[in-house]
């Protein structure tokens, strides 16, 4: 805090029963900044930041109360009109003057205005008020960050508007976890709920941090660079641009708290950067993060998030059904859709399809379920041969990214580089596990050495577009049914798709698995899928789909 005398904006010159002509305010709102303080007896409040502190405790006050002091603050010791106040209050809307009679009450109760010999405002009979305590304004004073930055509360963390369906486990573990190591990153692909994990998880843990728990959603802010800006933005902290990190995090360094960074993969270097440095100088400040990759900072702990437990595509029972979360999930977003709705044998199999056809992908569950109240059950999980058309019309109030499918795998696909959009397209013509070596096999050329294809296919699997499992002592991996589709659209749209598929030799060693939109067929696994154990659906393609003829099909051709 600057040692410069604060600027008195009371005229003690002036009577206090003079009524004084309108004039320009000597606190305009327009000259407002964060980094403005206006101190009145044990007061302190930052107007842009609409905080009102008393002996640094946060006072609670309604907006419109508050929209009353700020307004008298303006022009302290003037009289202030009752017309003028409603019409500052409630711009363009006409309320009886009883309205401002009800809020000018509660500020007084709320300043303790007539106790203990306390006066903050008189009232002028038919007139106005004005406010008469002795005030101080400064530009120089800049909030040491408040331990409660909004009045009342220690937290700003969203209601949630749904049930979490499936995850209790997880978040009763990374509840625990994110307590005890300070910087943990849930990871999955695009609609796979880590949002919604991590609110979860945010809100369990809120009241174990003395300086709140305060959500950040980073997709807001378009330039990765503001990364740092929008998290000063909700701590209601004004720093100055150019050493922004910096301050930032000098900020921070007596903070007890909780910073949740939601969907950081489209600035992934630039939150890394400012958690690497939170983590080193504030050891009070714990970060829990979501993104489509790893920040890979020191001391990250990952959780990667798998799709919801589905039943086998064959579960014809319904009693079986339902005890798999991403059944409960297709069924509760249907009911919301179409009214009540239960489930009957005749349709079990076919929910189950569904499920276990999307992966137990939430976000594509849940866009199957709003299309059952015009296609029907057994229409939604035929038209799951070709997803990308059918898995539409999202929410209408969520992310534009979150609307279909096809956007949530754009976002992905966007923050890829050509050659990462390259391998990925090329491996689409697996339709089922495979392994490295087969990955390479298919995706290199005289212009991309091996050793380089190596690279893409982890990064792709960092990015959480390539699944991954161990299976003896050999890692394996293949593409979800929506991510195999929509980079099957990209192999057709780059004129490669025959030339790739060509690539694929009799025998493939890929497991063989249901192709993103041939016809499924329940044939017993090939001989090649037995010899290495089974696999996670051990369901044929059927029509050989490692033909060319068969991908032309499955990429809509």
């Amino acid at each position: 805090m600057s040692s410069k005398p604060p600027l008195s904006i009371v005229n003690h010159d002036r009577s206090a029963g003079e009524e004084t002509d309108p004039r320009a305010p000597l606190v305009p709102a327009e000259a407002h900044s964060p980094a403005t303080l206006i101190r009145f007896g044990a007061f302190y409040l930052w107007p842009m930041q609409r905080l009102l502190l008393q002996d640094n405790q946060p006072v609670r006050l309604g907006s419109r109360a508050l929209d009353i002091l700020i307004a008298l603050l303006e022009r302290p010791g003037d009289l202030v009109g009752k017309d003028e106040l409603m019409a500052r209050v409630w711009p363009k809307t006409f309320v009886q003057p009883a309205n401002l009679t009800v809020h000018i009450t509660a500020l007084r109760r709320a300043l303790g205005d007539g106790r203990d010999g306390n006066r903050f405002l008189i009232n002028i009979p038919g007139r106005g008020y004005r406010f008469v305590e002795p005030a101080t304004v400064s530009n120089q004073f800049k909030p040491s960050f408040p331990a409660i930055p909004v009045a009342g509360q220690r937290h700003n963390l969203p209601a949630k508007v749904t049930r979490l369906i499936g995850r209790r486990d997880i978040v009763v573990r990374l509840s625990a976890q994110i307590i005890g190591d300070r910087s943990l990153t849930v990871v999955g692909p695009g609609g796979i709920g880590k949002t919604a994990v991590a609110l979860a998880v945010a809100q369990e843990v809120a009241a174990s941090y003395r300086d709140g728990t305060w959500w950040i959603d980073l997709a807001a802010s378009e330039n990765p660079q503001h990364v740092a800006g929008a998290v000063a933005s909700v701590l209601g902290l004004e720093l100055d641009r150019e050493k922004l990190p910096a301050n930032l995090v000098t900020a921070l360094r007596d903070k007890q708290m909780l910073l949740v960074l939601d969907t950081c993969e489209h600035a992934v270097a630039a939150v890394a950067g400012l958690v690497a440095a939170i983590l080193r100088e504030a050891p009070g400040v714990h970060i829990l993060a979501t993104s489509r990759e790893p920040l890979h900072t020191a001391g990250e702990q990952l959780c990667r998030l798998a799709g919801l437990e589905s039943p086998p595509g064959d579960c014809a029972s319904t009693e079986r059904a339902h005890g798999f979360p991403a059944v409960e999930l297709f069924l509760e977003r249907t009911a919301a859709c179409i009214g009540e709705f239960a489930l009957n044998d005749a349709d079990a199999a076919a929910v189950s399809d569904i499920c276990d056809t999307l992966d137990g992908l939430p976000l594509a569950i849940e866009l199957a379920a709003r299309r059952v109240s015009s296609l029907g059950i057994a229409a939604v999980a035929a038209g799951l041969k070709q997803p990308l058309p059918l898995l539409v019309a999202g929410y209408r109030t969520g992310p534009a990214r979150q609307q279909t499918i096809r956007a949530t795998l754009d976002w992905s696909h966007g923050l890829l580089t050509d050659k990462q959009q390259v391998v990925l397209r090329r491996l689409s013509v697996f339709p089922g596990e495979f392994t490295l070596q087969d990955a390479v096999a298919i995706v290199s050329d005289r212009a991309r050495p091996d050793s380089l294809m190596v690279d893409e296919v982890t990064e792709l699997v960092s990015k959480s577009l390539i699944a991954s499992v161990m299976r003896e002592a050999q890692p394996r991996f293949w593409l979800s049914h929506v991510t195999r589709a929509y980079a099957l659209e990209k192999l057709r749209e780059s004129g490669e798709l025959d030339a790739i598929a060509r690539r694929l030799p009799d025998g493939s060693k890929a497991l063989a698995r249901r192709p993103a939109a041939v016809p499924m067929s329940y044939e017993a696994p090939s001989a090649i899928a037995s010899a290495h154990g089974g696999h996670r659906k051990q369901v044929h393609d059927g029509a050989k789909g490692r033909s060319v003829a068969a991908l032309r099909l499955v990429a809509g051709r």
